[in-house]
Formats: structure tokens, C-alpha cells, sequence
């Protein structure tokens, strides 16, 4: 193998990323990373890994498993390391000189992991040993095998040379059109937060609500003026209490205008660009459309598969939909008279037809979820009982904002499962929504534990005051956790096939899984105890947040799978298809769909579908609904078996939570479920069908 001593002048011994972090477990040395030192690790990890990369390509060595396959899971260390902390870091408390980092950087990245995965000579050992794998004893090895070669064919490895040099210049451009849009999203959601003159226009919003728009606008400039920011959906939280019909129109336009009104942030050609680019690879492979490249490698399939799921719940969805419209708007008739119903009505109207038939009011319910009781005797309490792990909280950890904390997770056994960090308030410098990652995936092959992280945006509270979660944001924090699960508890050998590193239509299954327990009597016996006088949430009140979890299934339905279809007619459009208007290309695909509504707009439109043309996610985000069938009957599994149990915990866990990749999704699944799926429960989740 070549030398790895470093030729950036840039990077030294000093560099925080040098070394393995030092730390018990290897946590990030927050305290010690300065923005200047990325830039300096990510090149030398590159060009570590290139020349790792090289060496094993060109081993005079018969190729073989260890010196060729186990060789590249070895290879790309200091990489790793720094990659998984300046990503996590961009999408959680990023600036505008990370942010220059990740613009130069993207290309970069693209450019060498094409140098990997297009190198004749290795690809030529990986194929040599892909052809002997059923002399591997272990089969895990012979799954990282497959693995391998399936990613390097499906990655341009048996193109000729003239489409691979044409698929090197798309996954660049594809690359800097990602970070580009990631970053102008951000820059017009913060652009646009709504700003008020006085508080009389914010009634109806709790007043820890009232007292962070104040703070962000006094963080502004803005001393006396309220500042209401956006979330990255369509339809914003705060249109159900939002009394103010003006106050609820502002907010709804200013979501809906996201990056689509001209100037800087307007992200239309962005996404029109990479539709394009998107099915030019896919015919370089001999792929119709990137949804059907993209499909081939997932759970699914192929499109088919997925408008076959589909075309069984959008009728149901849609009459859903209807019915609850006309309810709503005989409602506002009578509430609002000689007044249009529009978009910034429906979820006011919805969420004082839901008082009225459940006696709910969202003040009064959030006061008896304080996110400290939801994580510590609603979360953590469903980990101990489940799965029967400690979580230990470290204050001796550094963390990269003073909002962050840490714990240590503990097995049965006293042994240490990983670290999980939690990073729950909204703030300026993070992209919106929740998710998960991981700064180490667990793998034996170098004795790492996982080290991962939840990052939500619950409206931080003022100075003293308790932050209090609606119900969604209280299953939010249940979904993530089930992604942490997935990650903490994989027991595989090699980082390929670990925790979450599975399909994207399989990898929500763990997540919305565990949604389920936010319902359990047992959980929210424990958490829901007001704030101030720790009552408990009286029987009627918690029957009624129960029994309120499908009412507004249609919109709920209806804006995501609007969505998703949305993201489906981008990536099924063939190569030299040209869509000249975007708008009007988005319309025209709702309305083929049948899911054009104007009083239900997608849940992400276009410009702002961060999940497609931002993330990883294009042609992927019907993979919430597939994973929720799945989530909704395996959870099935668990009620008909006595509920939440250590043996059901210890049945999922070495079924799903601890194999990673290691086989195929619906293999696994079968053996946690004891036969194939039965979407019919998602129906019944969904309150689309009577049980």
C-alpha cells in the first residue's frame, strides 16, 4: 500500500481529525473543531483514501476477499471521520464558511468516489471475487460481496469509457446543484419569516410561541416586533392556532413563495436542471427513467410496484379529503360568514372542529407534554422496557451548541451500546425538519460503537419556561429515536452493511414503528403530567388525544402523497424530455395523478422539496408511505403479542434492529412478522377503513 504522509501543508498534527478522537467511545472533539479545520481534513482524507483506493487496485496479489473487499471497508478512515462531522454540522449549525467549504467540496467528493467506483482495474478484483463468493464461509462476507459489485455496476462500473467520462461530469454537477439548493432553501426560509407589529396578531399561539418570535426578531434587529418563522413543509404548525385570518394568509404565502419569487434563492432551474441530469444518467445505464434506476436497487422494485400501493390508497385518500372539506367548510360558513374557505383556513378550521368534537384544545394538551418528561419517561422508558438498555446522560462529553447533550447508552450486560446525542431546538443555523445521523457507524471490523444523533426544531422556549411539544412533535421525537435504534443497535462486522445503511424503503420502517409506542396507555401514563402541578392528563383528555390521531387523515394523506407523486413525475420523465415551466409542469402532474387540490397543496412543492433535490430522496419519498405499511403491520405483530415487551423488544431487535443489511429487507421482515406484508393495517392506521 502507498505512503499516506500527508502533502496539504494545510493539515497538521494539530488538526483535530489527525488522530481518532481520543474521547471515550471516539466522541467528536467538538471542543477542539474549528471551522478552519474541514476544509484541511476533508482534502487529506480524500487523497488518503485515493491512494488507499490505488494501492489495492493495483496489488500484484491475486485478488481475494481480504486483500481486495475487506481492503476497501479498511481504506478511507481519516475521511470518514471528518465526512460525518462537517455533514451532520452543515445541516445542524452550519455558516457561510462551512457552507463555502461544502460548495467547493461537493464536486470534489463526486469526483472521487467516481475515481472509485469507475476504476477498471478494481473493479475488475471486486468481480474476480464476486465470482468465487460461495467459497466465504462467513456469509456476511459474501453479502458485503454482492453488495459491493451490485453498488459498482448500478455506479457506471461496466460503462464504456466515453459514458463514464460523460457520468463523472453529471454526478459533479449534481453535486454542486444539490448544495446549492440546500443552501438558497435556507437562506429564503429565514429570508421569509413573517413579521408582525404586535403580539394581538399572534393570538391563539401558546405563549412560549409569542415569546420565541419575539426573541428571534429581537435576535433580528427587531426589538419590539414578533418574528414567526417557517418550517420546511407547506403547511405550517402554527395555521391551526393562528387566529388572525391575515396572520394565517401571511404565513401561508410566505411558505408557498419559498425560492419561486425570482432573485437569488429562486431554486426552479436548480430542480428542472437535475431532473435532467437525473434521467440522462439513468439512460447511461439503460434505465427508462431515474425512478426506475433508482427502484430497481429498493424494496419496492420498480415504479409499477409503487403506483400499485398507490392506486390502492389514493382513492380512499382522496374521498377522505372530501368528506373532511365539506365538514370543514360548512363549519367556516357558520364561523366566518360571506368569507371564502382558502389553503390558510383549512388547518384553523380542522383544529377547532377537532376541539369541538374531541373537547381538545392544543394549549391544553401541550401542557402536559414538557419535552424533558417526553424524553426521559416516555422515550427513554420505552428503550428500557423494550430493549432493556440505560441511557446515561454525560455532561463531560463536548458538543458542537450549548443546546446539544449526550448519553451513554448501557446494555443489560453493563456494557456500553453507543452514544446519543440530542439536539432538539430550532434556530437559524439548522436546515428545517428532523432527523437522524451518525457521526460513527457500528462496525467490528474496526471495534467501533455507534455514535448518533436526533436533531429536531421544537420552538425553543424563553429563559426559564419548560419547552412544551404538541402531540406530532411528541411522535416526531418517537420516530427519530427509532432511526437512532437502527443505528445504535446494529451488530454486524463490516460499516457497509451497518444500522441504517439499508433501502430507503425500508429504512423509515424502524422510524415510524416505533411512532406507535407514543400511544401506548403504559407510555403516556408516564409522560403526560401537566408542568406546573405534575397532575396527571385526566382519562377523558388522554382518550380523546388517542382517538383524535385520525381525524384530518385526508389532508394528512392527501399533501404527502401529492408529494410523493410530485417526486415520481420528475423522475419518470425520460431522457430529452425538456419541462420548460415548472410550475406548470407541477400542476399537470397533480391533476394526471388526481390529486390536484387547491385547498390541499403538496406537502412539498417544488422549489422547496428539500428531500428530492436537496437530499437523498429523489424518487424515494414514497418510501415514508411503503415503510409505514410495513411499520403498521409489524406493530400489529407486537399488540397481538402482549404489547410492550422485553421478548417483543429482544424479537425485533435481532430480526431488524441488529442485522443492517446484512440481508434482504423482506427476508428480515418475514422473520420478525411471521409471514409476508399486509398492507390492510396501514388502511386501518390511517383511518382510511374500520379495523
Amino acid at each position: 500500500m502507498t505512503s499516506t504522509r500527508s502533502t496539504n501543508a494545510e493539515f497538521d498534527a494539530d488538526n483535530p481529525f489527525a488522530e481518532p478522537s481520543p474521547l471515550p467511545f471516539g466522541a467528536p472533539r467538538f471542543d477542539a473543531i474549528r471551522d478552519e479545520h474541514h476544509r484541511p481534513a476533508l482534502l487529506e482524507g480524500i487523497r488518503r483514501r485515493a491512494a488507499e483506493v490505488r494501492a489495492i487496485a493495483g496489488s500484484a496479489a491475486p485478488p481475494t476477499f481480504e486483500n481486495t473487499v475487506e481492503a476497501l471497508e479498511l481504506a478511507g478512515e481519516l475521511l470518514g471521520r471528518a465526512r460525518g462531522i462537517f455533514q451532520s454540522l452543515t445541516s445542524a449549525h452550519t455558516n457561510a464558511t462551512l457552507q463555502a467549504v461544502e460548495n467547493e467540496l461537493a464536486p470534489l467528493l463526486a469526483r472521487h468516489q467516481d475515481d472509485v467506483y469507475l476504476d477498471p482495474a478494481l473493479f475488475a478484483r471486486i468481480d474476480a471475487v464476486w465470482e468465487r463468493r460461495d467459497e466465504l464461509a462467513d456469509p456476511e462476507a459474501r453479502r458485503l460481496v454482492e453488495r459491493y459489485r451490485t453498488e459498482f455496476v448500478r455506479n457506471g462500473a461496466q460503462l464504456d469509457d466515453a459514458s463514464k467520462a460523460r457520468l463523472r461530469a453529471i454526478n459533479e454537477e449534481l453535486s454542486s446543484l444539490q448544495t446549492t439548493f440546500g443552501e438558497k432553501l435556507l437562506a429564503d426560509t429565514n429570508a421569509l419569516a413573517v413579521e408582525f407589529d404586535s403580539s394581538e396578531a399572534l393570538r391563539g399561539l401558546p405563549a412560549s410561541s409569542v415569546s420565541a418570535a419575539a426573541d428571534r426578531a429581537k435576535a433580528a434587529g427587531k426589538a419590539g416586533r414578533y418574528l414567526l418563522g417557517l418550517q420546511l413543509p407547506t403547511s405550517q404548525g402554527t395555521l391551526g392556532s393562528l387566529e388572525d385570518r391575515d396572520a394565517r394568509r401571511r404565513v401561508h404565502e410566505a411558505s408557498w413563495s419559498r425560492c419561486r419569487r425570482g432573485g437569488a434563492n429562486d431554486t426552479r432551474e436548480l430542480a428542472r436542471r437535475m431532473a435532467e441530469l437525473r434521467a440522462e444518467r439513468a439512460a447511461l445505464f439503460g434505465y427508462a427513467s431515474h425512478a426506475e434506476w433508482v427502484l430497481a436497487d429498493e424494496t419496492a422494485g420498480s415504479p409499477e410496484a409503487v403506483g400499485a400501493l398507490f392506486d390502492r390508497m389514493v382513492p380512499r385518500i382522496v374521498a377522505k379529503a372530501e368528506e373532511e372539506r365539506r365538514e370543514l367548510e360548512s363549519w367556516f360558513a357558520v364561523h366566518a360568514p360571506g368569507a371564502t374557505f382558502e389553503p390558510w383556513d383549512w388547518s384553523f378550521a380542522a383544529e377547532r372542529l377537532r376541539e369541538e368534537r374531541f373537547d381538545l384544545d392544543d394549549a391544553e394538551v401541550r401542557a402536559y407534554f414538557p419535552l424533558e418528561r417526553v424524553l426521559e419517561e416516555g422515550v427513554f422508558h420505552m428503550a428500557r422496557e423494550l430493549y432493556g438498555v440505560e441511557m446515561r446522560e454525560r455532561t463531560d462529553l463536548p458538543v458542537y451548541h450549548p443546546d446539544v447533550r449526550v448519553w451513554e447508552v448501557v446494555g443489560e450486560d453493563g456494557a456500553t451500546v453507543g452514544l446519543f446525542y440530542g439536539d432538539w431546538f430550532a434556530r437559524e443555523s439548522k436546515r428545517g425538519g428532523a432527523w437522524m445521523t451518525s457521526y460513527a457507524e457500528q462496525n467490528a471490523l474496526r471495534g467501533e460503537l455507534p455514535l448518533v444523533a436526533n436533531v429536531m426544531n421544537v420552538p425553543k422556549p424563553a429563559p426559564g419556561e419548560p419547552a412544551l411539544m404538541s402531540f406530532d412533535e411528541v411522535t416526531t421525537m418517537f420516530h427519530e429515536f427509532g432511526h437512532a435504534v437502527h443505528g445504535l443497535f446494529s451488530r454486524v462486522r463490516f460499516p457497509f452493511l451497518s444500522g441504517t445503511n439499508v433501502p430507503r424503503d425500508f429504512v423509515e420502517f424502524p422510524s415510524q414503528f416505533h411512532e406507535d409506542f407514543a400511544f401506548e396507555p403504559e407510555v403516556l401514563a408516564r409522560v403526560a403530567k401537566h408542568h406546573e402541578t405534575g397532575a396527571p392528563m385526566p382519562q377523558e383528555l388522554v382518550d380523546k388525544v388517542r382517538a383524535s390521531r385520525r381525524f384530518g387523515q385526508g389532508f394528512d394523506a392527501l399533501e404527502y402523497v401529492a408529494a410523493a407523486l410530485l417526486d415520481l413525475a420528475w423522475h419518470t420523465l425520460r431522457h430529452g424530455d425538456r419541462v420548460d415551466d415548472v410550475e406548470a409542469f407541477e400542476r399537470a402532474a397533480l391533476e394526471r395523478a388526481g390529486v390536484a387540490n387547491a385547498l390541499v397543496p403538496p406537502r412539498y412543492s417544488t422549489p422547496y422539496f428539500m428531500h428530492v433535490f436537496g437530499g437523498g430522496y429523489s424518487a424515494g419519498y414514497y418510501a415514508y408511505m411503503w415503510s409505514e405499511a410495513l411499520a403498521a403491520d409489524g406493530y400489529r405483530r407486537i399488540t397481538e403479542d402482549g404489547g410492550m415487551t422485553r421478548a417483543n423488544g429482544a424479537r425485533y431487535r435481532d430480526a431488524i434492529l441488529s442485522r443492517g443489511f446484512t440481508r434482504e429487507p423482506m427476508e428480515m421482515y418475514r422473520e420478525f412478522r411471521g409471514r409476508d406484508l399486509d398492507p390492510h393495517a396501514l388502511l386501518v392506521r390511517r383511518g382510511l377503513v374500520t379495523a
